[in-house]
């Protein structure tokens, strides 16, 4: 049993989009794949986790320009013509309806203007702690650096899906990518990322950011030790790329660090306890009709129900 559970819910439903057929329709042809898909995997982590506190966190702000003023690669590669995110128009089309069902459920639901979900779930993470366990639920790899063995706060990676999740805590990612477990952040930062069009440290690869922060700690202790002016720590040539990349350097936290300390009403007047019955019957059934999601909002009612019954 988990404390409090935060859904990367973009992860889960891009998953569930390229994971369900696109030939999964509403009654009128409309592809649902997406909507149903992210209703099981909440169902399954309902009933196999029993959280006591859920909430589906969402992007308000897939590329903030905090970030990109700070890096502005990051995430260029994904910007559509018209300004926006390349999201398949077959995806597009399926989020007002996931908005819809999960709020007729009452499961809480929440983003902040000019930030991305993970940094929603970064805030409510490190103020989650203070009262119990946390489970992030993503697929996102950045997102390990949030684990904290203390509250616990662990991440339920979703690489080999939602019914085999990869528990990763602290003493989890340190045995995978040889760092100190809150580390991750500043091991990113070195190696980069493509995905996220980061760009790392040219020559810097996993096994030497690895060394580099578990000798040094952390991004800043790096610098450190370049303005010290010593070599010893540095792996051959190491020091060299690095002081090439010092302007990078500065302004990569920026980019790479979650913002764990939002402070924004749509945080603070969260109601994330765990419905045992959903807010809106009504618009539930309405919904479920129009979309044809009869078999995943019924698999989800039950879970909830379970769970309440259980507590």
């Amino acid at each position: 049993m988990s404390g409090l559970m935060l859904l990367d819910t973009p992860s889960l439903y891009f998953r569930a989009f390229y994971g369900v057929p696109e030939s999964v329709t509403a009654p009128d042809g409309t592809p649902v794949n997406a909507v149903r898909g992210l209703l099981d995997m909440i169902a399954s982590l309902v009933r196999d986790r029993s959280p006591e506190r859920l909430v589906c966190c969402m992007d308000a702000d897939w590329r903030p320009r905090f970030r990109v003023e700070a890096l502005p690669s990051y995430k260029a590669h994904r910007v559509a013509a018209d300004g926006g995110d390349q999201t398949p128009d077959a995806l597009e089309a399926q989020l007002p309806v996931i908005d819809q069902v999960l709020d007729a459920f009452g499961l809480a639901r929440t983003g902040v203007p000019g930030y991305e979900a993970d940094d929603v779930i970064g805030t409510l993470a490190v103020r989650g702690a203070a009262r119990g366990p946390v489970d992030v639920v993503t697929g996102d790899r950045d997102l390990f650096q949030l684990v904290d063995e203390r509250g616990p706060v662990q991440v339920l990676y979703t690489a080999r899906g939602i019914r085999n999740l990869q528990v990763m805590g602290e003493k989890e990612v340190a045995a995978k990518y040889g760092i100190p477990g809150r580390g991750y952040a500043d091991y990113a930062t070195l190696r980069g990322d493509p995905s996220d069009g980061l760009p790392g440290v040219p020559g810097v690869g996993d096994k030497t950011a690895a060394a580099l922060v578990t000798r040094f700690g952390s991004v800043e202790g790096i610098l450190a030790a370049l303005d010290a002016g010593t070599d010893e720590g540095f792996p051959a040539g190491a020091r060299r790329r690095l002081e090439a990349a010092r302007g990078y350097l500065a302004v990569a936290g920026t980019v790479v660090r979650v913002v764990t300390d939002i402070d924004a009403a749509e945080l603070r007047d969260l109601d994330d306890r765990l419905p045992a019955e959903p807010r809106d019957p009504d618009a539930l059934v309405e919904l479920a009709d129009r979309w044809g999601l009869d078999g995943p909002v019924n698999r989800l009612l039950n879970a909830l129900a379970a769970r309440s019954g259980a507590s």
